[in-house]
Order: C-alpha cells, then structure tokens, then sequence
C-alpha cells in the first residue's frame, strides 16, 4: 500500500497546456477519447490523481488534469466553467447553490470516498488522547500549553487549512462549533494558516510544539495520530477504516464530486471509474476508506 502518490500536476499541465487549451473540457470523440479538468480539494488531490492515472492507462486518448486549491476554488471553477468535476470535501453551500442557479447551472452530487480528519502532533509528543471539548479548546485559544493537557510545557502551536479549504470548514463546523449552527467559535488569532495538508504534515514532522489536521490518506510515520472522544467518559478512536464506516470516530465525512448537471460521455465514464470496484480499491490503496466494504 502506497501512503500517497507524487503529484506533479504542474509539469504536466505545463507540458501539455498547448495542446490541453485546444480542447473542449469533457469533449468526447470516441466514448473514451477527449480531455477532463478536475479542481478543488487538496484532502483528495492525490486520490483522484490515482483515478486519472488509472482511467488513462485504460483509456490511453483520454487526458485527465487534476489540481487541487481548495473545495471552494474547485466549486468555484465548476460555476465558472473552467472545469468539468469540482472534488470536494465539504458540501456545496446555500450561497453556491444559489450562484448556480443563476447560471442555470444544476450542481449533481456524487459521494466517492470517506474520510476521517486526523488529529496529528509531533512523534515524541506526549499527548496521545483528547476529547472534542479539548480540541475545540486547543483551536479556538482557551488551551494554550500542552502542560495543560499532560504533556511537557511548551506552547501549542496550531496549524490549520486555509479558509477555503472544505477540510477548514469541516473542522469548524464539527470540532470547534460541534455541529451546533448557533455557535459561532472561530479558529484562534494565532493559528498558521497551511496551504496545503501536505505542508501541515511536513511542519508537524520538525516542530514538537504544533498540532494540526488533515485527510487520513496523509497520515504518515513522521507525524503521531491523537486519539478522539466525546468526552472523557467515552471510548476514544483513531481514524481507521473499521473507525471511519461504523461511525465510531467522530470528525468523518463524505468526500464528494460535482458536476453540473448528469454527466455524460467521458465525464461520466470517469465516475463510474472511481465508483467501481477498481476504483475503490484505489481508495484503500491510498488510505482513504471506500464507500462500502
């Protein structure tokens, strides 16, 4: 099993950008010939390059382009239409759904893969288990050294995706705000604002001090998974596979498509592709959990 695909997105759009432009996002010649521009999260960026890789390898007149930049940037992409699948790993909002309609656009939701957001800290820090409340607190400020959490005293550093990654909002609708639409909890005025999961999981590698969160298919060695719990009473879970399909770990969440309207052609035949069972084995394969055993 691999832990994450290389992405390289820029040299090959770079290369084939001449080309590329040329085309018709979602042109289709012969059932399989043509080209995809896929935008959005960077949670799935390398799990959907996986699909590309694939789906051209069996499809080899097909190109797929995948880049990531955030649900927001994907869905935004999507209305605008300089591509043809937004990748998201929120929902689509009120506000987008509105936008869309005023553009006659009808957005189609396709659920592909699940994920459980993982709580990660440096390898030889001491604090291994958190309750939600805790976590909140650790994010919106209220905890500010990890003596207060049984650890060594240092101050916390906390590490976040940007505003317009899906992954920030979902931690701030379910961690610090826990699921509550009355509360209106923010992220700490000090908390660094990532660009990438890739980059939280590379700083919580060289900084003892930090705490962040990403997409299972991220965890790695190099950073130490914190177990989670509703409170202290509760059992606490890690985000596996077995945790992620029962429900038992609490910040899991759907990772989605959207096209506008049902898509046909090529870009239909790419969907079905990760819908299938080679696909969702590629799900497993980099450490996501597949929408069904």
């Amino acid at each position: 099993m691999f832990k994450r695909i290389v992405l390289v997105v820029g040299c090959v759009l770079l290369a084939a950008s001449s080309g590329f432009a040329k085309e018709k996002f979602g042109s289709v010649v012969n059932g399989t010939s043509g080209s995809i521009q896929i935008k959005g999260s960077d949670t799935m960026v390398n799990l959907v390059q996986a699909w590309a890789e694939a789906f051209m390898t069996k499809n080899s007149e097909a190109f797929v382009a995948v880049t990531g930049g955030g649900s927001g940037t994907g869905i935004a992409a999507l209305l605008n239409g300089t591509c043809d699948i937004a990748e998201t790993s929120r929902k689509v909002t009120q506000k987008e759904i509105d936008l869309a309609n005023q553009k006659g656009i009808k957005p189609v939701e396709f659920t592909v893969a699940l994920d459980g957001l993982a709580v990660v800290v440096h390898p030889e820090n001491l604090v291994g288990k958190l309750t939600i409340n805790e976590l909140a607190d650790i994010f919106t400020g209220e905890i500010k050294n990890w003596k207060e959490l049984g650890g060594k005293d240092l101050p916390i550093v906390i590490l976040s995706r940007e505003v317009n990654s899906g992954t920030h909002v979902y931690f701030k609708e379910h961690v610090l705000r826990q699921g509550d639409v009355k509360h209106s909890e923010e992220f700490s005025d000090s908390a660094l604002l990532m660009s990438s999961s890739q980059a939280i999981a590379d700083e919580i590698s060289q900084n003892q001090n930090a705490i962040g969160y990403y997409g299972m298919g991220y965890i790695s060695p190099s950073q130490k998974i914190v177990a989670l719990a509703q409170d202290k009473n509760s059992p606490y879970y890690e985000p596996t596979l077995e945790n992620v399909l029962s429900g038992k770990y609490y910040i899991s969440r759907p990772l989605l498509m959207y096209t506008k309207g049902q898509p046909q052609g090529l870009i239909k035949e790419f969907i079905d592709f990760a819908l299938s069972p080679a696909g969702q084995q590629i799900v497993r394969d980099v450490d996501f959990v597949p929408i069904q055993k």
